[in-house]
């Protein structure tokens, strides 16, 4: 075989490089992540839509206390932030809109009940102080042990020290300040003699806000108060609204058991009691707390409990909101240890300094210093809860007064860090979402379109050979095995990103690959038709063929750049479908044109050295080789 004209790239060396391509994808295909616990066909199995596979539609309404509808911003908000925690992990083409006024509509391609529920979860995020923790003694309250209770017993006040981890810490540029006063603030509350005592009717604190979602007919705060006493007792009532402090159960196993009626009461109940009794109170469990009504603890200016593994917390009121924050981050710090970085708002840092210097520099007569030492092992400083909705996610100590970013420590790998920081980032939103309405969606229809598309594909596809190999016969073989080896690169694509990116494949999808077609069978046109003109200028069929490819490649390239910068566009400016669209158009171009420099021109370098590709018959150049002369070079 003759050498290639200098400057020009062997071929064997393109094809080779094409080659290390297909084994690299494949070999993630086969063996790359998410593959572990699939048998081989299934790894070959690429991950389809909702149109193709059925899938998940659940509806979130939303609401106010006024019992208006929200704005039209509030819901457009809220869409792109359950938009963005649905696709967290790239492009997985799940389908979130606002319908009316209320309602925020999601679909997932497949059994994705979990992911739905978890996306209107968390409606608010607050930073509280944690003030005073307990443990969820509610199970030893109902039922106590019927021996005596032991040196360490089980119905302490307070989670154990040494039971607990050391909890995460907050740390950041800015440097801290050197703690002033006193270690003081974990001694206990005053003794009830010492607290004027609070009227039998009710309890002595303000009681705990109605969730901004509530049900206007549902029984007001005030008559859910007054059937908790009928249900409990009146003495039993009075009794729990003196409270200033958690039942010691180490020393009595067998005092929460005048609480025991409260153990009954249902999440809707619990959120009428104030704070303090829901703290204080040694039946009401954390299972109970957890069923409190969406937004039950919203309340920036209140004073709320809630629970973090097996410790029920009563938190101080929100200094710092979601909408203080600027971005959360995961990212790899000097020790190459996991950490959240945090980014606050211009308003938000000021906010996020003063509760971080109040957290860092606790007066004397504090008590969250007495609750970081019950949950973590030798504490210095005060807690700050993270909480989404109902759920304490994290409750990092302080570890200065920070004012510039901050970053959350603690034992974080890569995932754990990554699903904090997506909490905090995407969980401000900025109104309160009831769960609506459930259902699994078919793709019946969706199959028998896909078939009926892919019937049509065939079809066309085939007749684009057929007219290839009548016209360009010899050269119709390299439309027809670059069209194979597009549609293998392709599809190897799709497998591994729908694994590593949660990219879906759909109809909208599949129709861009077919567009995509029309764009490859352009590049063969302008480069053979090129090849001709070469030879009808006076070229030998050998030399026409770098001459025609250094000419047709810019052509070639400027035609699938314009193609890609359309999709890209696409892809910015538009959602759901009309993006899974832009995107399968835009990889099938790149691909076309990995497969147009790495395999169709060291082809035609290839066959323009066989007596073949000189036989104007079997070439398919025809009457062009026929004029050409048969020695003169370029």
């Amino acid at each position: 075989m003759a050498r290639p004209p200098q400057g020009q790239p062997h071929p064997g060396r393109q094809l080779a490089v094409l080659g290390l391509l297909f084994a690299i994808l494949y070999v993630l295909v086969f063996w790359g992540p998410g593959t572990k616990d699939l048998g081989y066909q299934e790894r070959l199995h690429p991950k389809l839509g909702l149109d193709l596979v059925g899938g998940t539609q659940a509806t979130y309404v939303a609401s106010l206390a006024d019992g208006k509808a929200p704005s039209r911003e509030s819901m457009e908000e809220s869409r792109k932030i359950i938009d963005q925690r649905v696709n967290a992990l790239g492009v997985a083409e799940a389908e979130v809109v606002v319908e009316g006024n209320r309602n925020i509509v999601v679909s997932v391609a497949g059994e994705a009940n979990d992911q739905l529920k978890n996306v209107g979860q968390a409606a608010q995020m607050r930073f509280r102080k944690v003030l005073k923790v307990t443990g969820d003694n509610a199970a030893v309250a109902v039922n106590p042990p019927t021996a005596p209770p032991s040196a360490a017993p089980t119905g302490s006040a307070a989670p154990k020290p040494g039971a607990t981890t050391k909890a995460p810490a907050v740390t950041g540029s800015g440097k801290p300040s050197a703690p002033t006063g006193g270690q003081g603030g974990g001694e206990r509350a005053p003794a009830p003699s010492a607290t004027p005592s609070a009227p039998a009717s009710a309890p002595a604190a303000a009681p705990a806000p109605a969730p901004s979602g509530s049900d206007p007919n549902q029984p007001s705060a005030e008559e859910l108060r007054a059937e908790i006493q009928k249900k409990v007792g009146a003495e039993v009532w009075a009794a729990a609204g003196k409270l200033t402090d958690p039942v010691d159960l180490s020393a009595d196993p067998t005092a929460g058991q005048k609480y025991k009626a409260f153990s009954t009461l249902s999440g809707a109940e619990v959120n009428a009691l104030t704070p303090e009794m829901q703290f204080n109170i040694p039946t009401i469990s954390c299972a109970q707390l957890d069923k409190r009504p969406s937004g039950a603890i919203d309340a920036e200016k209140s004073k709320v409990v809630a629970c973090q593994s097996g410790a029920k917390m009563y938190l101080d009121v929100a200094k710092v909101v979601g909408t203080d924050i600027d971005t959360a981050s995961p990212q790899l710090d000097q020790q190459s240890q996991w950490v959240v970085s945090l980014d606050f708002t211009g308003t938000g840092q000021g906010k996020w300094t003063e509760l971080t210097r109040e957290a860092f520099q606790p007066p004397a007569n504090d008590p969250c210093l007495a609750a970081a030492q019950a949950l973590s092992t030798g504490a210095t400083h005060c807690l700050v809860a993270v909480v989404l909705d109902k759920e304490v996610i994290s409750a990092p100590e302080i570890q200065g007064v920070l004012s510039g970013q901050s970053q959350i420590t603690g034992q974080f790998d890569a995932t754990s860090a990554k699903e904090l920081a997506d909490q905090i980032k995407y969980g401000a939103l900025p109104v309160t979402f009831e769960p609506g309405t459930t259902q699994t969606v078919s793709a019946t229809l969706g199959i028998a379109q896909l078939e009926a598309g892919l019937i049509a594909a065939a079809i066309g596809l085939g007749l684009v050979a057929i007219y290839a190999f009548f016209y360009y016969r010899l050269l119709g073989s390299v439309i027809f095995l670059s069209l194979v080896l597009s549609g293998l690169l392709t599809f190897g694509a799709l497998v591994v990103l729908g694994r590593t990116t949660g990219f879906t494949l759909t109809l909208a999808g599949i129709a861009g690959f077919i567009v995509s077609l029309g764009v490859a069978a352009d590049s063969f046109v302008i480069y053979f038709e090129r090849l001709k003109d070469e030879i009808h200028e006076g070229r030998s069929a050998r030399s026409a063929v770098p001459r025609a490819w250094a000419r047709a490649r810019r052509t070639i390239i400027s035609a699938n750049t314009i193609t890609i910068m359309a999709a890209v566009v696409l892809y910015i400016v538009s959602i759901g479908a009309v993006k899974g669209f832009a995107f399968a158009l835009g990889l099938s171009t790149i691909l076309d044109l990995v497969v147009v420099f790495l395999f169709r021109h060291p082809i035609m370098t290839m066959f323009a050295n066989t007596r073949a590709f000189l036989s104007p018959r079997v070439s398919g150049l025809g009457r062009a080789l026929k004029r050409a002369p048969t020695e003169k070079e370029a």
